[in-house]
């Protein structure tokens, strides 16, 4: 499947105009998401249609409590991922080439039959970063759409305008993980900057789809309070104040094995500092 944003440049070379990190390919190579290939100056999408998960999910799962909650959705994620998190709990999939995992094939219309086989009311994007197979996403949110099923969107939030803004009229909502409130945080852990996924959550405010935020705690890493105080502040500034916050709980994952759980009143410490400071709606995840 020949993918929508890029353009050619000289001797065959490609660059992805996805995701601000604008991957330039050579013939045969990859981008850092691993699942958008060069192939003959062509940019071509090697998981269109071919998911590695699928499961039905109660809605909270997202996490999205707020969202039609007691509801249901069909989950489905390709392979790929555009950051290098190095606590990602699912690098088994995210940080994989296609052809190193196994997958279905399930078409736009396919998706859109299971989900309704199923009974449930709407379909999630999830597990990996959606965004970086944005072209399935959008044909088959569109699908959904026509047959009144909701469109949820779990991501990093790291991509750019045009993309974001050809996706969103098929979005309901999202939840996005905001990683910490620091770019130096960012480029270190996730190899991303934060005012990429800040711009992308005023662009899902503006377009009125329902936003839910969650800032995973790490033990010495974004545990730091007075930045969780400014990145709540940062929020009822921007109009966000009844916009679910979700705290969660770190556990030991990945590259970052040696570091320990998130204690448990730093989490509280953290829904404190954002009910202080006016965000409505405060939850701690992945707690006893």
């Amino acid at each position: 499947m020949e993918c929508r944003y890029y353009q050619r440049l000289d001797d065959g070379v490609v660059e992805c105009l996805l995701c601000p990190h604008r991957c330039r390919m050579a013939n045969g190579k990859t981008g850092r998401c691993r699942s958008r290939r060069n192939v003959g100056g062509v940019l071509v999408s090697e998981v269109y249609a071919k998911p590695c998960a699928l499961a039905v999910d109660p809605v909270e799962k997202k996490p999205l409590y707020h969202f039609h909650p007691g509801t249901t959705c069909l989950s489905l994620a390709c392979t790929g991922c555009n950051f290098r998190c190095l606590n990602c709990q699912n690098h088994d999939i995210s940080q994989a080439a296609p052809d190193a995992v196994e997958h279905y094939d399930l078409m736009p219309q396919q998706a859109v039959s299971l989900c309704l086989q199923h009974h449930c009311p709407g379909i999630a994007y999830t597990y990996t970063e959606p965004l970086t197979y944005i072209e399935y996403v959008i044909d088959t949110a569109r699908l959904a759409h026509e047959k009144g099923l909701w469109n949820i969107l779990v991501t990093a939030g790291y991509v750019s305008p045009e993309p974001l803004a050809d996706l969103l009229p098929y979005l309901d909502a999202a939840n996005i993980d905001l990683k910490s409130f620091s770019d130096d945080i960012y480029q270190k852990v996730s190899g991303g900057r934060l005012s990429v996924v800040l711009d992308t959550i005023l662009a899902m405010r503006d377009a009125s789809v329902w936003i839910e935020l969650t800032n995973l705690i790490i033990p010495t890493v974004n545990d730091d309070l007075g930045m969780i105080r400014r990145m709540c502040r940062w929020m009822v500034d921007n109009s966000l104040a009844d916009t679910p916050l979700h705290f969660s709980r770190f556990f030991p994952r990945y590259r970052l094995q040696h570091l320990p759980p998130t204690p448990v009143h730093t989490l509280r410490a953290a829904r404190q500092i954002a009910l202080d400071e006016g965000i409505r709606h405060v939850y701690l995840g992945n707690v006893p």
